[in-house]
């Protein structure tokens, strides 16, 4: 559900990344924004500063100019001071930002500056789990980073089969996990069923998508999907990646989806 963004005070946060990877975008959006509202505009040089300059907030609607790090640390910040669902957040990504156009962000300075002016708070379910942690978009056991990139196996001339390379990519570069995955308290794999993936998503109306793929050497495991309202992962040190972010080594986390928890500014319609 989407309501109008009333505030016209502005509290304009200035990464320092975003100050330092593409210094005109950033005076894009400042003179934007100035232009159509009265903004205070602050440049934190430090994630505490950060903290600070959020905190102080006032009555002013926050935007961040920055990209996902900075969009999951504003979030992060007024979830645990149990501010977030009484304030609207906006955006203005600049920098690697595939989560706020997820999320309804439009890309570009300008465009992206005009939706926190004219646009409208939609409200957004979120996965926070046992230690006050949040996740606006993906949460991936373990993270994927590892797998990302699949050489040919020597010798095959950039030929390989496909069952061959499915082989390596499994063997060498997706490692079996094992892990006893809960879903609303129901075990639905154990640590006897080694895995090569989980994967969970908030999709909205209190619900998260949940992806189970199993490891195994054949071409192509079928992976498990379900949908939950409370997921609990148990294992040995096992690491996550929440959003942009990669956490661990833990044994045991549980998540939950808050539904409609925080709000974000996009564009109308």
């Amino acid at each position: 559900m989407a309501t109008s963004a009333t505030s016209e005070q502005l509290l304009v946060i200035i990464d320092p990344a975003a100050r330092r990877g593409d210094g005109e975008s950033v005076r894009i959006a400042k003179d934007v924004l100035s232009a159509g509202a009265a903004a205070k505009v602050c440049l934190p040089d430090s994630p505490e500063e950060f903290a600070r300059v959020l905190g102080r907030r006032g009555s002013r609607r926050p935007v961040v100019v920055g990209d996902d790090r900075a969009l999951v640390r504003a979030v992060s910040l007024l979830h645990r001071h149990r501010e977030l669902s009484d304030c609207a957040l906006s955006m203005v990504p600049v920098g690697p930002a595939s989560l706020a156009r997820s999320l309804g962000v439009p890309p570009g300075a300008v465009a992206a500056a005009r939706a926190v002016l004219e646009g409208s708070v939609r409200r957004l379910d979120l996965l926070v789990d046992d230690s006050d942690g949040v996740v606006l978009g993906c949460l991936g056991i373990p993270p994927a980073s590892a797998r990302a990139s699949v050489p040919e196996p020597v010798g095959t001339g950039g030929a390989a089969h496909p069952w061959l390379r499915s082989l390596v990519r499994r063997v060498a570069y997706r490692p079996a996990v094992r892990l006893r995955v809960e879903i609303d308290g129901e075990t639905v794999t154990d640590l006897d069923r080694p895995v090569e993936a989980v994967s969970v998503t908030a999709v909205g109306q209190g619900v998260a998508s949940v992806e189970i793929h199993p490891f195994s050497f054949a071409e192509s495991g079928s992976p498990v999907r379900t949908s939950a309202r409370t997921i609990t992962v148990t294992g040995e040190n096992f690491h996550y990646r929440a959003d942009a972010v990669t956490s661990g080594p833990v044994r045991r986390r549980t998540w939950r989806v808050a539904e409609g928890a925080w709000g974000l500014v996009v564009p109308r319609g």
